[in-house]
């Protein structure tokens, strides 16, 4: 039998406090989130962690279009899959994201809360 659970979203800030083309990180329980505006409007939300085996962070990437780029690594990392992209191999954590009402909001179930860093 597949069992599906219901996702539990938390706000995370107000649509402006999301500029157009950058990332800004915000934590959720002990989780880091890197959250994206692209310039049509649409949120992603990814672990702000890279891939690679040094690590480094993701919301200081720059956006183009649907990816980011790895300030660190130059990967180039699919926001809609969260999946480097070839000849780079990996996949970064991808979290559910919505507006509603002017709010955005993380679907990450089990996080005690959150906050908007700077």
């Amino acid at each position: 039998m597949l069992r599906t659970e219901k996702a539990t979203f938390a706000s995370i800030g107000l649509i402006e406090d999301f500029p157009v083309g950058l990332g800004r990180e915000v934590r959720m329980g002990n989780v880091q989130i890197a959250v994206f505006r692209t310039t049509d409007g649409i949120f992603y939300a990814l672990e702000n962690r890279t891939p690679h085996a040094k690590g480094g962070t993701l919301a200081e990437a720059l956006v183009s279009g649907h990816y980011i780029y790895c300030p660190i690594r130059d990967l180039k990392i699919s926001l809609e899959t969260g999946l480097v992209q070839a000849p780079d191999t990996g996949q970064v954590r991808k979290f559910d994201i919505r507006a509603v009402n002017g709010i955005v909001e993380v679907a990450l179930n089990g996080a005690p809360e959150c906050t908007v860093t700077e």
